[in-house]
């Protein structure tokens, strides 16, 4: 019986192991919580993210829907330096339990969900309601006709080496890197491959 037990016990472990390796390194299912990529995505819908760049070190491209650890400050037209958009983070957890919690269970984080509007060496200009990337306007046919493009904190400035820069499709109603700078790849949790639900609405990204 202990032997059974032990065997069983072990069993257990090993699974719980593998799927924390598959879900951090290869994939999960995600919830979409908040309406800043309407109408391409709706609260409550479910999402696949593939996170094989872990593993691959493959970089998000322009278009990607993405997922990332939320900054910790959002800056102002005063403080927003152009020369330097980059994204604050200052809640960097303290121990290795800790750490595991945060990063591996993803407890008590908060994540984003946006579209990736620009790559590293891209200088991205916001100006006249337009985005206009490496000196051309961007064509956004995922928004809405009636949405307007604006931000009087990161409006012109080249993306750092490392970094991406992402907007939500609702531009009226995201908070994104407008505000809080371009994010780091190493913040990056998943892009976003398949919305599985509702069924209605599969689709492949």
């Amino acid at each position: 019986m202990k032997k059974e037990i032990l065997e069983w016990i072990f069993c257990i472990i090993v699974a719980l192991v593998l799927a924390l390796i598959f879900r951090y390194f290869i994939g999960t299912p995600t919830i979409v919580k908040h309406s800043s990529m309407y109408p391409t995505l709706y609260e409550n819908e479910r999402l696949m993210l593939n996170r094989t760049f872990r593993i691959t070190k493959k970089k998000p491209e322009v278009g990607n829907i993405i997922t990332f650890e939320a900054p910790t400050k959002e800056y102002s037209k005063w403080d927003a330096d152009q020369s330097n958009p980059i994204a604050t983070y200052d809640n960097e957890p303290k121990g290795i339990f800790k750490k595991f919690v945060y990063y591996c269970l993803e407890l008590s984080k908060t994540s984003y969900i946006k579209r990736v509007i620009a790559v590293a060496g891209d200088h991205v200009k916001i100006e006249n309601n337009e985005v206009i990337v490496n000196d051309k306007v961007l064509e956004e046919n995922y928004l809405q006709d009636d949405v307007i493009t604006e931000s009087e904190v990161f409006y012109d400035f080249v993306v750092p080496e490392g970094y991406i820069f992402a907007m939500g499709d609702n531009r009226d109603n995201s908070i994104d890197c407008r505000v809080f700078g371009c994010i780091p790849l190493e913040k990056l949790e998943g892009i976003v491959v398949m919305r599985f639900w509702p069924i209605n609405k599969i689709t492949k990204y």
